[in-house]
């Protein structure tokens, strides 16, 4: 058995997103507080970002407008012009907030590219995307960069062979389960689930418990040591 590739989720994984995204939608409920319960808000938001994710994909733009939907919804199609305005001011401090990397990632990645090819697989807008990997100063890190609609198994089999030897010499390391373990699993890679401190509910799933290929570690600071294991 060689592992050659380690692919690496970005948000949560590399560094801190979800936590500006509950930011966010905390200021939205207090925004909104004399329109609807936060508890009514929050229900009426995740409906509103689920049914709109296959029209928007991920990121903060796509927030942001469902942001802009609910208001609407829950104003009967007519929000005061103060809360579209705050909301759009909420999205562009999301876009330009400073990328924060998570405690130990730049030692593991160094350690990581000295023995294997990195490959940053993520989600979100492809414009963000870039402008959040520029900022982290870890772009130098990866022999290549996907930054793709979804993740499923077609596409860590379709990356893992673009960019290295094929999924079953591949690891893919991420804070979701629901996108960055499961599917890696189906097209044969190796996965380590690395959690962050909070977690979207979409990105929620059953960890794969006892699967051969499958680690749960604590931290990044653990991959390296683990996929040096396999080998």
């Amino acid at each position: 058995m060689r592992i050659t590739t380690v692919g690496l989720d970005a948000d949560d994984t590399l560094w801190h997103n979800e936590t500006i995204f509950r930011l966010t939608q905390a200021r939205f409920r207090d925004l909104m507080a004399e329109v609807a319960a936060p508890e009514v808000l929050d229900e009426r938001l995740a409906a509103v970002e689920r049914r709109n994710l296959a029209l928007y994909g991920y990121g903060v733009k796509g927030f942001t407008l469902s942001l802009i939907e609910t208001a609407m919804e829950l104003t009967g199609g007519e929000p005061p012009g103060r809360i579209i305005s705050d909301i759009l001011a909420s999205g562009r401090e999301m876009l330009a907030h400073p990328v924060e990397p998570l405690p130990g990632v730049e030692h593991a990645l160094a350690e990581l590219s000295d023995g294997y090819r990195l490959v940053l697989i993520t989600k979100g807008d492809l414009l963000h995307q870039e402008q959040k990997l520029a900022g982290s100063g870890l772009g130098d890190l990866f022999a290549a960069v996907e930054i793709v609609s979804e993740k499923d198994a077609s596409t860590y089999a379709r990356v893992f062979t673009r960019h290295g030897t094929g999924a079953a010499e591949a690891v893919m390391a991420g804070n979701s389960l629901r996108s960055d373990v499961l599917p890696a699993l189906e097209a044969g890679a190796f996965a380590a689930h690395i959690p962050y401190a909070v977690t979207w509910a979409h990105e929620l799933a059953e960890p794969p418990v006892g699967h051969p290929s499958f680690a749960e570690l604590a931290s990044i600071a653990d991959l390296p040591g683990w996929v040096r294991g396999l080998g």
